[in-house]
């Protein structure tokens, strides 16, 4: 136990969280892959290459613990200039995948430069929050040094993803407002993206369909408008006998009969249907898969995990030491959080359509190492503080040996009298 203690440091819970969410990641991949087993044609595959993700990111998780967790306040500095470099290139050149220049090749290895612009934004915004912290909360310039990158990411993320902006923006928001950063600042920008998002939407409501499909940098708005109009559609309209599956309403129909034909138990691993209709099963519905196949106690199971994840990230943060490493495990817990409750939100219909993974189960290459770098980093806090209170207690216990003990000047004077 103790070589074990010594091999895997920092908070034991974190640990068996990431553990049990690649467990069920292995086990759901797996089952939701038979679309790319078809296409491959070799069984084996899907989960072979998946697996060997989630075992390079769990060796990548323990080489980031280990590491001293102020190293990573260095790495904003080339991480920012990096990521837009990359942002540029995929807006550019970028593989088209879905209707979406998200991708891009580098020595043969594709990746999503996103996810890399998400890490720089959220270490930027933690590293900006603790240096600029006074009594009286963050120094109104702190705003400006976080929004001026911030923006800046954004700017060439949303046109791609719009999802991963708004998940972004909403994170570095709810930073913001931890790190009590004036109300003054971010109130105002928010009130005045949430006007411009509504007129955004209205348009898109009211404007015939392709509008702008021809323009450069504007061809996901057909994709927005589809997936808008899609979600406020009224289905009473039609009955559910008269219902009929379109490729408008495939993925959402498709995961909705999955969860309604789960029941409490679900229909146990292997055994999915809709597995074999709804595209995207293995990463951006695997959810919905989830519940089909380990049922509403398994889906509950998930949701439990990710709960614990959040709430042990602010026991963490409650101990830590240094604003600068607070606000990286805060950022950290509310980015990995939030994504799941987007990509779990979607699966039941209660948000429109995103191209949003489940962290840490959904199949993918770069969000996993990502995700496990993430999970290595809030180990790597957790770590210190236990080394820190182990330091502080053999300190107290070399200080009571040096220091003379009043019992024995009390026999002392005792003796002399």
């Amino acid at each position: 136990m103790d070589f074990i203690g010594k091999l895997f440091k920092g908070d034991r819970v974190i640990w068996v969280i990431f553990l049990a969410l690649c467990l069920i990641s292995v086990l759901e991949v797996y089952s939701a892959s038979s679309r790319l087993v078809y296409d491959s044609g070799n069984h084996w595959e899907p989960i072979t290459q998946h697996g060997t993700f989630l075992l390079v990111g769990g060796l990548v998780v323990w080489l980031v613990h280990n590491i001293n967790y102020k190293w990573f306040q260095l790495l904003p500095v080339f991480l920012c200039p990096i990521s837009l470099f990359f942002l540029i290139v995929v807006s550019l050149s970028g593989s088209m995948i879905n209707g979406a220049a998200r991708w891009m090749s580098l020595g043969g290895i594709q990746f999503q430069p996103s996810e890399l612009a998400k890490m720089a934004v959220i270490l930027t915004t933690a590293v900006v929050l603790g240096k600029f912290q006074t009594e009286d909360g963050a120094s109104p310039k702190a705003f400006k040094w976080i929004m001026i990158p911030t923006g800046v990411m954004l700017l060439f993320i949303a046109p791609e993803n719009l999802s991963t902006a708004m998940l972004l923006f909403g994170v570095v928001v709810l930073m913001m407002i931890i790190g009590h950063v004036p109300f003054r600042q971010w109130g105002k920008m928010v009130g005045s993206l949430l006007l411009l998002a509504g007129l955004l939407v209205s348009l898109l409501v009211v404007l015939p369909k392709n509008t702008f499909s021809s323009t450069p940098g504007l061809h996901r708005l057909a994709t927005w408008q589809n997936r808008i109009t899609s979600f406020f559609d009224s289905e009473d309209k039609v009955a559910p006998e008269a219902y009929v599956v379109t490729d408008r309403n495939e993925q959402e129909t498709h995961a909705r009969i999955a969860i309604a034909s789960s029941h409490v138990l679900g229909k146990m691993p292997g055994n999915s249907v809709q597995r074999n209709f709804l595209s995207h099963a293995f990463s951006d519905f695997i959810f919905a898969i989830i519940i089909e196949e380990l049922g509403l106690l398994g889906g509950g199971v998930v949701v439990f995990l990710y709960i614990c994840l959040l709430f042990r990230v602010g026991v963490i943060a409650k101990r830590v030491k240094g604003n600068s490493a607070l606000f990286l495990v805060i950022g950290i817990g509310l980015l990995l959080v939030s994504q799941a409750l987007l990509n779990m939100m979607v699966a039941v219909g209660l948000f429109p359509i995103t191209g949003q993974p489940l962290p840490l189960i959904s199949k993918g290459g770069t969000s996993t190492l990502i995700n496990c770098v993430y999970i290595g980093m809030i180990l790597s806090v957790s770590r210190s503080i236990t080394e820190n209170h182990e330091e502080g207690v053999d300190g107290e216990a070399e200080a009571a040996l040096t220091e003379p003990s009043s019992v024995v000047l009390q026999d002392e004077d005792v003796i002399d009298k």
